[in-house]
């Protein structure tokens, strides 16, 4: 099986970005463009998919034209846009030995549900290469068929918590990083860890934090309180409903599923979110907490 060229690693590697950091560097020409750009981070199975992919088509029920990028090796960001499991980036350049000038824009971009344009850029192959090598591909080639140039939004779903530099390269496109958290001790210090990383990538990008999505929590009082302690806000709060569980297993946005009264009120908030992203949030100049600090602020005495 073919892998990453390893010459092409080291040139994404080749100088250090942030103080103290070794995380990679994408080509500075490779820009999206006038796109308004939402990152989407939360801890490992806390909803990031089914919140990107029914906020991308809250953004196009307002007429915006919407594309989401799946940043994950199981590429399951958008099969409820698509009803499938799309090949991913790294699959399809793998399949023409990374010879990208033989792609075609239909090999990687699939349409969904309400028009919404998909790509899945995957991953490395397991411990051997560099997410951010990844997701620089991915623009790059988005920019090569000029995907972008008719694009209002562009939403990356993102992997798990950050932990590298490589799955934090989204922030080095993104206008706002959202995070989606619950009302528990492991999501909020998760959502501390990123931050940080947010503010790791906001020394030498127009990346900002935007704000709090609280998702599968029927309370925010411990959201609430971190968010107090270092200067976040939620944007929009969803509730633990079995609709939205459903959803998944449907193959289904929300947008789709059957109505019923909480299933509106649902919808309705995630219009409200988009419109509020799209009108513009004010950039928050969130501080993380150091972790014994953060340990003592949540929870019960």
């Amino acid at each position: 099986m073919s892998t990453i060229p390893l010459s092409a690693l080291r040139h994404q590697l080749r100088h250090p970005d942030g103080e103290g950091s070794v995380q990679v560097e994408m080509d500075p020409s490779v820009q999206i463009g006038k796109a308004k750009v939402f990152a989407i981070y939360g801890k490992g199975g806390i909803g990031k998919s089914t919140t990107s992919s029914n906020l991308s088509v809250a953004f196009s029920k307002l007429g915006k034209r919407v594309l989401q990028i799946g940043c994950d090796p199981k590429h399951d960001s958008t099969f409820t846009l698509t009803k499938r499991l799309m090949p991913t980036v790294i699959d399809v350049l793998e399949s023409v030995d990374f010879h990208a000038e033989e792609l075609r824009i239909e090999d990687f971009v699939y349409e969904g549900y309400s028009g919404v344009m998909c790509v899945e850029a995957g991953g490395p192959p397991a411990g051997t290469g560099c997410g951010g090598y990844v997701v620089g591909q991915t623009v790059k080639l988005l920019k090569e068929h000029h995907l972008l140039e008719d694009t209002d939004v562009v939403v990356f779903d993102v992997l798990g918590d950050v932990v590298c530099g490589g799955f934090a390269a989204p922030l080095q496109h993104a206008d706002r990083a959202l995070i989606v958290t619950a009302n528990d001790f492991d999501s909020i210090f998760a959502m501390n860890r990123i931050v940080a990383a947010i503010l790791a990538k906001a020394k030498n990008y127009n990346v900002r934090v935007g704000g709090v999505i609280a998702n599968r929590s029927e309370a925010t009082d411990e959201i609430d309180r971190f968010n107090a302690a270092v200067g976040l806000k939620t944007l929009a709060h969803f509730p633990n409903l079995d609709v939205i569980r459903k959803s998944r297993l449907k193959k289904s946005t929300l947008f789709e599923m059957e109505a019923c009264p909480e299933l509106e009120a649902v919808q309705q908030e995630y219009l409200r979110l988009a419109a509020t992203l799209w009108a513009g949030t004010e950039p928050l100049l969130a501080e993380p907490l150091k972790d014994r600090d953060l340990f003592d602020l949540l929870g019960f005495d």
